[in-house]
């Protein structure tokens, strides 16, 4: 095999570091670092073969990875400030995994921080596209070894020994005769006094002893005894917590305020101010500020999308379609799919700490695009950037949500106005109605055959606009020039660089369309792939059977690759793939390619009346996915365990896009107002038997992993149920027509719900 996946030498090739100038040793990479690549087949070539998103977010930020630097401390420790966003997928451990293994340090001796916001790196500060250990991987190895030269240099001087007769192993460097001397003490001899260009090879993966190993979370331990510090658990000098009372409507402003005066004088409430996005009170305690907030008498002007719902939403949808064109004379297969809107929460309430001076700011949140934040920052305060700096904290969860900074934003102006430091947060409300939320879509699909080849395949996917103010529509402006689509703006060269046709289909044409920009969207996970695929496996299945064939041999003879192939079958194999089963229980096989990483999934639904029928707890009923069998590919595996805590993680998020998470939207705002209205996986609906298979590659680089299950899974679920119902699903969520909740008011206050606990517990 040629191209990414290939082993291409990358351990054996030479490449270019500094060493920095500073007081102890710091080494950073040098801009000769991505490996040739190319499609896998001359043959079937794709723009996704010669271009995908993430390959443009790395070459976006190649200018600038000398600037992230690796250093070595007095007491042996290694820094590394790691300029991405740490929101729980565990790329704090893989990156020191990659430090320990060029510098042949224990894991453990690797203290790896979150970089503040760095403008300086342009594009190299922003966390998505599964990009972060695909773009990182050969800089920070590139450093690591930079460093590692420079130390065997210092330690044979120190020595009297030559380099050839050294060996570096868990921080000590020994020479022949026994002698030994720590890295931590070699750090200010090895350091340089002027900045040098140096030549490295990288450690030869059949030399690998910490890369491709498991390895529990660093952060493990600190997160289990609650250790860990999240932005609501910094300590702030004089950061009182605050929440915002907001409209009944998406975008609605204040109008009026018929009691500041007496909301003012409430227990331990200190102020109570007008900002741009509602009424904002600080108060001594989270609970008060949920007094004040219910207490509030507001008169609200209208929002941005007044009036509308999902069906008038829907009808907007379908007017802005693309034409699939003629119908050709041969057979064909057709489907057209519809997607809710759905909550893009993560289980941190959205939160920012800001401390606004008359001549500086000082935020402090989990930002995924801390350099945007900051000029975003900048601008609503009246500052020049200098004046702002923005502190980046670990996140619990994001999905895409931390790619948006509205509560920094919000919590900056309400410091400025009150000029006194804050601790804002959402209330559980407030995400699912006011926040970011995935854009209801539609998605039609065409596919010609005859007899058992597939002539062509056209999809349309349509759909509320996706706001990319977030950097990503930058980085795609910035690299318009080097791009090979035209100019067909933001959104559809997201939507073209990141889908791919995994099946060799003849003439293929994927486009996307845009309407409505009133909402308040982001980029939830895997962003337009779970509805895409979820459409295009569907028909897959349906196209299967009017050929007469197996679904899962059907999918294998038209998939593009080995690899592909390969994890199809292992998942048929370790999923028994057409095991008899009970009327009303199926099975569903689908598959996805992403970002140099293929994955398939296998699951198997119960969709009987008894199961379907059957009193929960939360008022939801419905099919049960019961088992659940997932096989990746992403080339070389940094962290196996990391990756499949991810993989679960995505197979819970395909179940609930499926099934049950979806928004519902009524005269303007949406009815979901906290966990105990939107029905992510819950105990009752997610597998009791779940298996993640990492599959063995021999492949040098890493591909993209973060949101890889969602779409597979996604897609796995809704051809079950078609099977297990006899009628193939087109509208999605698959309980989204029943609405099995009283909606909570929609005028603030809202009343407590026991999902809110977190809430009220601050």
């Amino acid at each position: 095999m040629t191209g990414p996946h290939a082993d291409d030498g990358i351990g054996r090739r030479r490449f270019l570091g500094y060493v920095l100038a500073a007081p102890t040793l710091v080494t950073a990479a040098g801009l000769d670092l991505a490996p040739a690549s190319g499609p896998d087949s001359a043959a079937s070539v794709q723009l996704t073969d010669l271009l995908d998103l993430n390959d443009l977010m790395t070459a976006a930020a190649l200018p600038t990875s000398g600037l992230i630097s690796v250093e070595v401390n007095g007491d042996g420790t290694v820094s590394f400030a790691l300029p991405r966003a740490e929101v729980g997928q565990g790329i704090t451990t893989s990156t020191a995994m990659l430090i320990a293994e060029e510098l042949s340090v224990p894991v453990e001796r690797v203290r790896v921080t979150l970089a503040d916001a760095r403008p300086e790196l342009v594009f190299n500060q922003l966390t998505g596209g599964s990009n972060t250990t695909f773009a990182t991987y050969t800089p920070i190895r590139v450093a690591a070894a930079v460093a590692r030269l420079r130390l065997l240099a210092a330690a044979a001087a120190e020595l009297g020994s030559p380099v050839t007769d050294l060996t570096l192993r868990a921080g000590t460097i020994t020479d022949r005769s026994g002698n030994r001397v720590g890295i931590g003490t070699l750090a200010e001899k090895a350091a340089g006094t002027r900045t040098e260009r140096v030549a490295v090879e990288l450690t030869p993966r059949r030399n690998f002893t910490v890369i491709g190993a498991p390895h529990n979370r660093i952060d493990a331990l600190d997160a289990v005894t609650g250790c860990k510090k999240f932005t609501m658990d910094l300590d702030v000098p004089g950061a009182k917590p605050t929440m915002v009372c907001r409209p009944p409507t998406i975008n609605g402003k204040v109008g009026s305020v018929a009691n500041l005066a007496e909301v003012l004088a409430m227990p331990g409430v200190t102020d109570a101010v007008v900002i741009s996005t509602g009424v904002a009170v600080r108060a001594e305690t989270f609970g008060q500020c949920i007094d004040a907030v219910r207490a509030l008498r507001v008169s609200w002007r209208p929002g941005t999308v007044d009036g509308k719902s999902d069906e008038s939403v829907l009808r907007e949808l379908k007017a802005a379609e693309l034409p699939l064109g003629p119908r050709p004379p041969t057979p064909v297969v057709e489907g057209t799919f519809t997607f809710a809107f759905r909550s893009n929460s993560a289980l941190e309430p959205n939160c920012a700490i800001a401390d606004v001076r008359a001549d500086r700011a000082e935020i402090w949140s989990a930002l995924k695009s801390p350099i945007v934040a900051r000029q975003a920052i900048a601008a609503r305060l009246g500052m020049p950037p200098g004046q702002v700096t923005v502190h980046v904290v670990e996140g619990g969860g994001s999905f895409g949500r931390k790619l948006f900074f509205d509560a920094a934003l919000e919590a900056a102006e309400v410091s400025q106005k009150v000029g006194k430091p804050v601790k804002l947060m959402w209330h559980r409300a407030d995400d699912s109605r006011q926040g970011r939320t995935h854009p209801m879509a539609t998605s039609r699909v065409r596919v010609a055959y005859l007899g058992g080849v597939v002539l062509g395949y056209e999809q349309r996917h349509t759909s509320v606009s996706t706001d990319l103010g977030h950097g990503l529509g930058e980085i795609i402006t910035a690299m318009a020039a080097r791009l090979p689509v035209g100019d067909i703006g933001f959104a559809q060269t997201f939507f073209q660089l990141s889908q791919e046709m995994p099946y060799a289909f003849g003439v293929v044409g994927q486009l996307l369309s845009e309407t409505g920009k009133g909402f308040n969207t982001g980029s939830m996970r895997n962003v337009y792939s779970p509805d895409v695929a979820c459409a295009r496996e569907l028909v897959m299945d349906r196209l299967a059977a009017k050929t007469g064939k197996d679904a899962y041999r059907f999918r294998r003879d038209f998939l593009r690759d080995d690899r592909a192939r390969a994890v199809l079958a292992r998942v048929a194999e370790a999923g028994e793939w057409g095991r008899p089963m009970p009327a009303g229980t199926a099975q569903g096989i689908a598959f996805h390619a992403e970002y140099k990483s293929v994955s398939a999934a296998l699951v198997e639904i119960d969709c009987r009346p008894e199961t379907v029928n059957r009193p929960i707890r939360d008022g939801v009923s419905g099919p049960r996915v019961t088992k659940a069998v997932f096989a990746v590919d992403v080339g070389l595996a940094v962290n196996p365990r990391g990756l499949e805590a991810q993989m679960m993680g995505g197979v819970m998020d395909g179940i609930a896009l499926a099934l049950t998470a979806g928004l519902h939207l009524r005269d303007g705002h949406f009815l979901e107002a906290s966990w105990d209205n939107y029905f992510y996986t819950r105990q009752w609906n997610s597998p009791p038997d779940l298996r993640i298979i990492v599959m063995p590659s021999t492949s040098e680089q890493p591909g993209g992993a973060g949101e890889l299950a969602v779409a597979a899974s996604t897609a796995a679920v809704a051809c079950a149920y078609g099977r297990a119902t006899g009628t193939m699903p087109t509208s999605f969520p698959i309980n989204h027509g029943t609405l099995s909740f009283t909606p909570k008011p929609t005028v603030p206050p809202i009343p407590p719900s026991p999902a809110d606990g977190l809430d009220h517990a601050r």
